[in-house]
């Protein structure tokens, strides 16, 4: 559902489970953000730009650039 966010995870190295304990979220909160069954709070949507150092628009797919 958010294939920049998976790319940017696995392209740091980074396992699914690491990265939810990076937001301070559950496992399971997480994988149910990623399957689109519950919505990404935009608190952990900027973290994660923050943690990536891109844009949230790259990471919602809004954009296909990286940084602005």
């Amino acid at each position: 559902m958010f294939p920049n966010i998976d790319a940017e995870r696995a392209r740091r190295g980074m396992s699914k489970a690491e990265m939810a304990e990076k937001l301070g979220v559950s496992y399971s909160t997480f994988k149910s953000w990623m399957s689109g069954k519950t919505e990404i709070p935009c608190s952990k949507i900027v973290a994660m730009a923050n943690m990536f150092n891109v844009t949230s628009d790259y990471l919602l797919g809004i954009n296909d650039k990286p940084a602005s």
